[in-house]
């Protein structure tokens, strides 16, 4: 069974190489390790039988909350970890007072943008070359 829950400091190696998997320009581990101490970020990783599935984080800033390094395990991937990550990241945000939620994804990831627009997420825009490495649009998101 999938359980899902904040990050840990033991988390981050695994996060880590995630990271660098899945993102052609990955944050570092010290980079998280920063990000989980935070009164406004928020961590959640994705877990099955011991072993780390994904993760993904919140930012929180005036009731909104803006979604940040969603990543899957490729060996996990279409099971609906990345679906359940972002369900409990959003009702963990709505308890702390968050209404509002935005992210960034790229105009070519087609199965990322499917996962959003199911959870209710709808494209408000487009910042153009925002991602590096190959350079490339993105699709700014909410769900409000």
């Amino acid at each position: 069974m999938i359980t899902y829950r904040r990050m840990t400091p033991e988390d981050v190696p695994f996060i880590s190489r995630l990271e660098e998997e899945t993102f052609s320009m990955p944050w570092s581990p010290e980079s998280f390790l920063q990000m989980i101490t935070k009164e406004d970020t928020r961590y959640y990783v994705a877990e099955e039988g011991g072993h780390l599935l994904g993760g993904c984080g919140l930012w929180m800033i005036a009731g909104e909350g803006n979604i940040t390094n969603v990543a899957v395990a490729k060996e996990a991937r279409r099971r609906g970890v990345g679906t359940g990550l972002l369900t409990y990241l959003m009702q963990e945000g709505n308890r702390e007072g968050v209404s509002a939620y935005t992210l960034e994804v790229r105009i070519s990831n087609e199965a990322a943008i499917h996962m959003y627009e199911k959870l209710g997420f709808v494209s408000e825009g487009i910042r153009p070359n925002f991602y590096e490495k190959p350079t490339e649009d993105a699709m700014i998101m909410w769900k409000r």
